[in-house]
């Protein structure tokens, strides 16, 4: 962690805490739910050591980065705008894009929307979000899974932050980033916890430590779920807006890594998406996936060094 510096940038209206080290080409890691910049802090040191400048922020709604009221303000517009100011205030016309979770549908939406910025993309955990131009994405998800589906419960404001303060901040970070429960994630009304991990005992394994909880705990006191739910509740919001963008197909270079235990891998038809075709249909220049043996949903921070030299491996060909 040493020698990565901290700074706030005036970026689409609000202000977003860029954690960065390093000088070079820019590489730019996009976290997901419920993260921070904090969950690539290895990959900043280990790139910045190999002459890369490695970009983390808080996205916004996250950590010390503005976490605007409205749920409508966290739409794919605001969130890539807010990646397209930072590259402008940086001065970088294009960067190697990371993304994990969120991080990695952000990704995508980047690539769609300014493909240009883009060299390349190193994608963990969500492939390319195919729009169904029939199906509203929420809709198609209570469709597949139920009402208890992780998503849908996420969708009516207010519900499911008066859940997780039920049972604590603290609870909440240790139950999501240890979970190791495959397929969809289903939260059934009355047990929040029975979701994501079975076993509400937790012990933490030996890639996150107390120091590491307790980072986040601090942070997500300070600015609660709701701003990493209301990404979730403009899922609906999102289809409507990229209606113009229906059949697209993704030109930029990408890598693709998931874990063997994922839980959005091993969800109903992901792995025929990834294998059978659809992927590389939708993404011509999907160069390489990868599937790591007995590594669950948090790969960048579980199999910290392996994910490194992925990424710097296939950004070295560019």
């Amino acid at each position: 962690m040493e020698g990565i510096q901290h700074r706030s940038v005036e970026v689409n209206g609000i202000k977003m805490h860029v954690a960065e080290k390093g000088e070079g080409p820019v590489v730019l890691f996009l976290h997901g739910f419920p993260d921070l910049w904090y969950s690539w802090r290895h990959q900043i040191v280990s790139l910045s050591a190999r002459g890369y400048r490695a970009v983390a922020p808080d996205l916004r709604g996250y950590g010390d980065t503005d976490v605007p009221s409205s749920i409508s303000a966290y739409t794919a517009f605001h969130v890539v705008g807010d990646l397209i100011a930072l590259l402008d205030a940086m001065g970088v016309e294009e960067v190697f894009l990371v993304g994990h979770d969120w991080g990695a549908l952000i990704g995508w939406y980047l690539c769609m929307f300014r493909p240009h910025r883009v060299k390349a993309y190193v994608c963990l955990s969500v492939p390319f979000p195919r729009r169904n131009p029939k199906v509203k994405t929420v809709d198609a998800m209570r469709a597949l899974y139920g009402d208890d589906y992780y998503v849908c419960r996420f969708q009516e404001p207010g519900k499911m932050e008066a859940e997780m303060a039920k049972v604590g901040v603290r609870f909440v970070v240790e139950n999501m980033l240890t979970s190791r429960k495959t397929g969809p994630p289903i939260l059934p009304k009355g047990r929040y916890g029975a979701g994501f991990n079975t076993d509400t005992s937790i012990t933490l394994p030996s890639w996150l430590s107390e120091k590491d909880v307790d980072y986040y705990v601090s942070k997500f006191e300070k600015t609660g779920f709701s701003g990493g739910l209301n990404y979730y509740r403009n899922l609906n919001l999102n289809w409507e807006l990229t209606a113009p963008w229906s059949g697209i197909r993704v030109k930029v270079a990408v890598m693709f890594i998931t874990g063997e235990l994922d839980s959005v891998y091993t969800s109903l038809g992901m792995k025929d998406y990834i294998h059978g075709g659809g992927f590389k249909e939708d993404v011509p220049n999907l160069e390489q996936v990868v599937v790591q043996e007995g590594v669950g949903h948090f790969n960048n921070q579980e199999t910290p060094e392996q994910i490194s030299t992925y990424i710097y491996d296939f950004i070295t060909k560019f």
